[in-house]
């Protein structure tokens, strides 16, 4: 990306935040930390819709001609297609072959909102990369081939939105057509296939599971390990002890399973943050 492209914008990260979880917000001030060190746009704003500064409010101290917002979640769904686009006073993109959302003119600056990045086919680099590390820094007593694990992407999964799911299963398809891993499936915590049906789909000893999460929190650290089989009552103590709730490799009903982090603090999600911010100027 070209630095004097980018001196006169302004690019805002939004991320969801919680004021029960501090993990939450993380992955938002990692990545905006980094592009800010790069010293590509003119300023770099963090906003979110469970903390300050919020999403609604974030653009008042943002003077740039140009404010490109990028979305730190998962999926479209109800954040990114209704309550991101409604703080910030969007409009739906005109014509019968339009689709997102039409850049806001106020004054003489230019509002353009961005796809989230969990959509990003790029995203599949960002999900290998975290299968690679996981049995890299853990290997028992050597990492595995690819072509002998089982590579599963687990996701929340709701019913509430169907796209909740689909970007999970579009970057399922994407690493299988690779023929890297001798399986790859997609499981949720509240949708089928269930993440504990993980030891049933799996046709190799060795099961690799990625949770496709932009931030680590009570899900990733609590809840999929009980899925996984491990005792509540445990899992909950290290947690609170600060200990890492799995092990790596755990063995898990004849199988020997590798759990990784969530994947919104891997360091090449910034390249698809900037990947977002080139699509976004095209509307422009």
């Amino acid at each position: 990306m070209d630095n004097d492209s980018w001196n006169d914008a302004a690019l805002v990260l939004v991320g969801h935040g919680s004021t029960l979880n501090a993990e939450s917000s993380a992955p938002t001030y990692l990545h905006a930390d980094e592009i800010r060190r790069r010293e590509l746009f003119g300023q770099v704003v963090e906003c979110f819709w469970k903390l300050e500064p919020s999403i609604s409010g974030v653009l008042r101290g943002i003077v740039a001609p140009r404010v490109f917002v990028i979305p730190l979640f998962i999926s479209d769904g109800y954040f990114t297609e209704e309550v991101i686009p409604r703080e910030l006073g969007l409009e739906p993109a005109k014509g019968p072959n339009s689709a997102g959302w039409q850049p806001r003119r106020v004054g003489r600056q230019t509002i353009v909102y961005g796809r989230p990045v969990g959509t990003h086919d790029s995203m599949t680099q960002v999900l290998l990369a975290r299968a690679t590390e996981v049995v890299t820094k853990h290997p028992f007593p050597h990492a595995p081939r690819p072509e002998d694990v089982t590579l599963f992407v687990a996701g929340h999964g709701t019913g509430n939105n169907e796209n909740s799911r689909k970007a999970i299963e579009r970057q399922v398809e994407l690493i299988r057509v690779s023929r890297q891993f001798a399986g790859v499936h997609a499981v949720f915590m509240e949708e089928e296939p269930r993440i504990e049906r993980c030891y049933d789909l799996a046709t190799t000893r060795n099961i690799v599971m990625v949770p496709f999460f932009m931030s680590d929190g009570l899900h990733s650290y609590e809840d999929i390990p009980v899925m996984l089989g491990e005792s509540a009552a445990q899992v909950r103590e290290r947690y609170q002890a600060g200990l890492p709730t799995w092990r790596n490799p755990t063995e898990k009903r004849g199988k020997r399973v590798w759990y990784a982090a969530s994947i919104g603090s891997e360091p090449r999600l910034a390249e698809v943050i900037l990947e977002r911010v080139r699509e976004a100027a095209q509307m422009i």
